[in-house]
């Protein structure tokens, strides 16, 4: 497997109150060209620390980030690097910069110094990817949570990044705006074939993940598919994490003696496990 992302041996200080915090503890791990990978881990257990690290946005205290080979710490990559690994962030409003959307979605290939006509066929492509191209004339402050976070979205796509971090993107929208958003990453990274890293702390975001790694503390305490990691419920419970409701759900039916399986993590898998038992 081709790694779009490698992290060796990452730990990270910084000092709060005078108090030295160790936000990673010798992360190690790599990201593959292509993978839809799910990060998830309570407030304050290094998960957005990690993503800031991924492009460059903050630097290890010692071990190295590579981004396609690009360590992080060599100053003559960094806009190769923000190139290669877009972000998206939580509050879709500190990225939008313009008062017209298409604008907003050219401001990235503007200062990258690409041609004008360029410019105008990657805002088309990128406001048509995120289902927004009716909306390219709007003022981005009157469209809702979720629009405004797609516009943001199209903004990084317009750079034509390999990669796009999504640090918790989903965090202040309602759930009609989750899905949206949610629905367009899985949109690019199945179609238009770009690598994801996806922080979160809403379970169900991960169940259709290649990958999720369970932070805990500043360290991966836990990492494989979504039915290796979710079928771990009491662990995950005691880590202060949720589970998707329907898996939760199956493991209180095994509780109560139904033989099903336990690493069920949708409602149409277990509508499958419960007619079976007929």
């Amino acid at each position: 497997m081709e790694h779009m992302i490698e992290v060796e041996n990452v730990v990270f200080d910084y000092t709060n109150n005078e108090e030295e915090i160790k936000a990673l503890k010798d992360i190690t791990m790599q990201v593959n060209k292509g993978e839809f990978l799910v990060v998830i881990g309570h407030n304050g257990s290094g998960k957005s620390t990690l993503a800031k690290h991924m492009n460059a946005l903050l630097l290890p205290t010692t071990g190295d980030v590579k981004v396609k080979g690009m360590n992080t710490k060599e100053e003559e990559y960094l806009w190769d690097i923000r190139q290669t690994a877009g972000m998206v962030f939580q509050n879709p409003d500190n990225q939008i910069v313009a008062t017209i959307v298409e604008e907003d979605v050219a401001f990235g290939p503007e200062n990258l110094g690409v041609e004008p006509e360029q410019i105008l066929k990657r805002v088309d492509e990128a406001l048509s990817i995120v289902g927004m191209s009716d909306y390219r004339e709007k003022a981005p402050h009157l469209l809702s949570g979720g629009q405004k976070q797609r516009i943001a979205i199209a903004g990084v796509i317009a750079m034509r990044p390999d990669c796009i971090i999504f640090d918790e993107p989903t965090a202040m929208l309602d759930p009609s705006g989750r899905k949206e958003v949610i629905r367009t990453i899985k949109k690019l990274n199945k179609e238009e074939n770009i690598t994801i890293i996806h922080i979160t702390h809403f379970m169900e975001e991960a169940v259709d993940a290649d990958r999720v790694i369970v932070m805990e503390n500043g360290n991966i305490v836990l990492q494989g598919t979504p039915r290796e990691v979710f079928s771990q419920v009491k662990q995950l419970k005691e880590l202060g994490l949720d589970v998707p409701q329907v898996t939760d759900l199956a493991h209180q039916l095994i509780d109560e003696g139904i033989n099903i399986s336990k690493d069920i993590l949708t409602v149409d898998e277990m509508v499958i496990e419960l007619c079976r038992l007929k």
